[in-house]
């Protein structure tokens, strides 16, 4: 075996992932990060009620599960000091250069390299270059007239500002999706007042989410080997109903379609008795258009004496408060943008240049694609995490991110044992695969005209979505073949 450096950018748990595996092959690696923390997206979501909405038996690394976990659906901090928690159990924090990013990289072809260089002004130099910066990191913020006028304190929901107190104050949320879900009834408990702008209405069923028992908790601690084995067949159980059963809504098949529809539905009339507020949470799109939002408390706290839900999107903001199109303006104390992130655009922080010097942003401008998500033409020994069309609405982004990295590993030994120093797809194999999976993605419910979500492009391309079982996608990756890519 040939000893390779990579460069891994990003230290969530897919930069992680990469991280472990390299260092368990044999190879070194500088691992580099934004934030003064690893842990990703967990670590910028600091939002009150943020949580994971997959569960935590399928949430977590299949080869570095806890024993420390409290809930179904474990708290943001939990799973933040979960990733901690693997950075120290595998040693990768001497590799670790935390609160520092990287604002380039450089392919050179004349020595097969990637050269990385940090805000800080330092140089990295590698023969891989691992992207794992992942999709939902640049924050959206609505353009609204006026929004900068606006006097009181005002954040999004991925830059959470914590001296902020929202304790006896007026306080609006703009926006209803899955941030909003966990942050409103967080904020309905102790805010004077609180309203919610809803440009949309989203399918939302129940999360029965449940603490874990302390019988549970005596197992984990007392035969930590006997819990993990229950442990992982209760993890194939959720991991087949989500692949096969869940699958079904996405795939536009009338029995699943129906199955979900009436799971969302009769969660809203059971939880909401008033008729016209329901109308006002029913969706006009079909089930699973947008992502499935899964909360127990979310309409409950819509029903509080000190909450309002506005069904318009703010069309002016002032100094003191909200307009919406229809002339109804409200003062408030505090502005919470729940408006989710920009993803329609794949625009990396980090300038990636490659071949000829082509720009990795301006290659992905319109229609970005990457051969099996993973790897892109034009530029070589590129691995990137949770890249387009990867994206998932029905199981755990950790599986992909797992066959990512063991794909990823797999190319390095074909390199190996082909005596070359760079690869990258051909660009014929990576429009195939492209158009491949377009066309599947077009029987999908993400296809239907009604369906206007954040999973598509403006002209209606879908860049966002794997198209089909995760378990389809782990046979695609299983294996490189050498016949697709060029060899230097």
């Amino acid at each position: 075996m040939t000893e390779k450096h990579a460069i891994v950018i990003g230290a969530g748990l897919g930069g992680l992932t990469a991280a472990i595996k390299l260092q368990e092959a044999g190879h070194t690696f500088d691992l580099i990060d934004r934030n003064p923390k690893v842990g990703g997206t967990w670590y910028e979501n600091s939002y009150p009620g943020c949580a994971c909405d997959v569960p935590v038996a399928l949430y977590q690394l299949s080869f570095a599960q806890s024993i420390n976990w409290t809930r179904t659906f474990p708290q943001g901090p939990e799973i933040q000091a979960y990733a901690e928690e693997i950075a120290e159990r595998y040693q990768l924090t001497p590799h670790m250069h935390l609160g520092d990013e990287a604002v380039s990289a450089d392919w050179d072809e004349s020595d097969k390299t990637w050269t990385v260089k940090t805000k800080s002004g330092k140089t990295f130099t590698g023969d891989i270059l691992v992207g794992a910066l992942g999709q939902l990191n640049r924050p959206n913020w609505p353009t609204i007239e006026g929004l900068d006028e606006f006097k009181g304190a005002k954040m999004h929901s991925a830059r959470w500002d914590h001296s902020v107190a929202w304790e006896g104050k007026r306080v609006a949320v703009i926006g209803s999706a899955a941030s909003a879900v966990q942050i409103i009834p967080e904020i309905a408990k102790t805010a004077s007042h609180l309203a919610v702008y809803q440009r949309t209405p989203n399918w939302v069923t129940p999360r029965r989410d449940v603490p874990v028992s302390p019988q549970e908790q005596a197992l984990m601690f007392t035969q930590p080997e006997a819990a993990m084995d229950i442990g992982a067949r209760g993890r194939q159980l959720i991991y087949d109903n989500a692949d096969h059963f869940f699958w079904q809504v996405f795939e536009w098949t009338e029995a699943g379609r129906a199955a979900y529809t009436a799971i969302a539905t009769n969660h809203l009339h059971e939880q909401v008795k008033d008729p016209e507020l329901r109308k006002k949470l029913t969706p006009d799109y079909p089930v699973g258009c947008r992502r499935i939002l899964i909360s127990d408390d979310y309409f409950p706290a819509l029903q509080r004496e000190n909450v309002e839900l506005v069904p318009l999107a703010p069309s002016k903001i002032d100094a003191r408060g909200v307009t919406t199109p229809d002339g109804d303006y409200r003062e408030f104390d505090i502005l919470i943008f729940a408006t989710g992130f920009e993803t329609t655009e794949w625009k990396w922080s980090v300038d990636v240049r490659g071949v000829d010097g082509q720009h990795l942003n301006d290659v992905w401008a319109d229609h970005p694609s990457a051969y099996a998500g993973i790897t892109v033409n034009g530029f070589p020994n590129l691995f990137v995490l949770y890249g387009p069309n990867t994206n998932l609405g029905h199981n755990s982004i950790t599986f992909m991110l797992e066959r990512q990295v063991e794909y990823m590993m797999k190319a390095i030994e074909t390199m190996d044992a082909n005596s070359a120093k760079a690869m990258m797809p051909k660009k014929v194999a990576q429009d195939d695969w492209n158009a491949r999976i377009q066309a599947d993605l077009r029987k999908t419910v993400w296809a239907d005209p009604a369906c206007n979500s954040w999973y598509k492009t403006d002209d209606g391309l879908i860049t966002q979505n794997w198209s089909s079982h995760t378990r389809k996608y782990a046979k695609e990756v299983e294996a490189v073949k050498v016949e697709d890519y060029e060899l230097s």
